[in-house]
C-alpha cells in the first residue's frame, strides 16, 4: 500500500528593504523601462543585517503554525539553498538549533533553483519510508550576496526570501497530497549559469581579490531556451504520466525567474494566463525560495482555492528542473 505525502502548512518570509528599479538606476547603469519589458520585475527584496537562517526561520515558523504544528513534532530539516550562512554547520543544523530542538536528521540540498522541488521529493521519500515522518522543507536564498551589481544583465533579476512547507503521510482525498514529483539535470549546458569562485576548483586563497567569477554569471539566451524547453517538457511528463491534460491543470506555479519565461512556458503549456501564478513582479528571483514564496502567496491571496489542482514547474542551474503535481 502506497503511502501519501501531503503538505500541512506554508509559509514565506521575505526582508523589508526594498529595492525598486527605480532605486537600482542610481547606482546601476539601467534603467525601469529596461528592466520591466526584459523581465517583468518591478522590486525585489534584500536583506539589511538578516541572514540566510533568520529568513529560513521566520518562514519555517509561519509554516507551522499554519500546518497546527510544534517545532518538537518534527523529525527531519531539509532547507534547499546554495546562499547558507556558513558552508559548515549547515544552515538546516542552525535552522534546528533556532527551533529549539535536536537529534534529528537535518541536511541542506543544492540545486540552485530547483532545489524547492528536489527538497519536496527528497521528502516524499523518506515519508514513503517510514509515514510517521514530519517534514520541514525550506526554500531560503540571499542571492544578492552573490550578486555582481556591476552587471547590469544579472543584479536587476534577483531578490532574497525564505518559503517553507511542513509534509507528513496522509489518507488519500486529503488535502495537500504530493500527487508525484519529477526532478532532472543535465550538467552538459551547466556552464551556462555559474558561480565558480569559492568551490575547490576555485578556492579562496588568503589575501586573494574578489573577482568576477565569484558571482552569477549567466548566459542569458541560453538559459532562456533550456528553461523554458525543460520546464515545459517535464510538466507535460508529469502531466501524461498521471493520466490528466493541461485542461485538468486549475493552477500553474512555475519558477519565478522572469515573466518572458512564465509567460512562455504557460503558452506552450496550454494554460490560460489567468490559471498561471506569478509574483515576480514583486520579488524577484528568489531561486530556490521562489516556488515556496510563490505557492505560499498563492495559497495566502485565494489565487490557490480548496480543491485545486497545482503544477509546479522549475528550472535552475547544473542544470536542474523539476515539476510536482498538488491536490489541495
Amino acid at each position: 500500500m502506497s503511502t501519501f505525502s501531503h503538505i500541512r502548512g506554508l509559509g514565506f518570509h521575505v526582508p523589508e528593504r526594498l529595492y525598486t528599479n527605480t532605486d537600482l538606476e542610481k547606482f546601476v547603469d539601467t534603467n525601469d523601462e529596461w528592466i520591466t519589458t526584459r523581465t517583468g520585475i518591478k522590486q525585489r527584496h534584500v536583506v539589511e543585517d538578516e541572514t540566510c537562517l533568520d529568513l529560513a526561520y521566520a518562514a519555517s515558523v509561519k509554516a507551522l503554525k499554519d500546518a497546527g504544528m510544534e517545532a518538537e513534532e518534527l523529525t527531519h530539516v531539509i532547507i534547499a539553498t546554495f546562499t547558507g550562512d556558513m558552508p559548515i554547520p549547515t544552515t538546516s543544523c542552525l535552522l534546528m538549533e533556532r527551533l529549539g530542538i535536536k537529534n534529528r536528521a537535518a541536511m541542506d540540498l543544492s540545486a540552485a533553483c530547483s532545489g524547492f522541488v528536489y527538497a519536496v521529493e527528497v521528502a516524499r521519500a523518506l515519508i514513503n519510508l517510514d509515514p510517521s515522518a514530519k517534514i520541514l522543507v525550506c526554500g531560503a536564498e540571499i542571492l544578492t550576496s552573490r550578486v555582481n551589481w556591476e552587471d547590469r544583465s544579472t543584479c536587476v533579476l534577483f531578490g532574497d526570501g525564505a518559503g517553507a512547507v511542513v509534509m507528513t503521510a496522509g489518507k488519500d482525498g486529503e488535502p495537500g497530497k504530493v500527487i508525484d514529483t519529477l526532478i532532472r539535470a543535465d550538467g552538459g549546458p551547466g556552464m551556462n549559469l555559474t558561480i565558480k569562485g569559492g568551490g575547490s576548483a576555485l578556492p579562496y586563497r588568503m589575501g586573494d581579490t574578489i573577482g568576477a567569477d565569484h558571482f552569477v554569471e549567466m548566459q542569458g539566451r541560453e538559459i532562456y531556451k533550456h528553461a523554458v524547453r525543460s520546464m515545459t517538457s517535464i510538466s507535460n511528463e508529469i502531466i501524461e504520466k498521471q493520466g490528466l491534460t493541461t485542461e485538468d491543470i486549475d493552477v500553474l506555479v512555475p519558477h519565478q525567474a522572469n515573466m518572458r519565461i512564465i509567460e512562455a512556458v504557460g503558452k506552450k503549456l496550454g494554460v490560460p494566463r489567468e490559471k498561471v501564478f506569478a509574483n515576480v513582479d514583486r520579488f524577484g528571483n528568489t531561486s530556490a525560495a521562489s516556488i515556496p514564496i510563490a505557492l505560499a502567496d498563492a495559497r495566502e491571496s485565494g489565487f490557490i482555492k480548496d480543491g485545486d489542482l497545482v503544477l509546479l514547474t522549475t528550472f535552475g542551474g547544473g542544470l536542474t528542473w523539476g515539476s510536482s503535481l498538488i491536490q489541495f
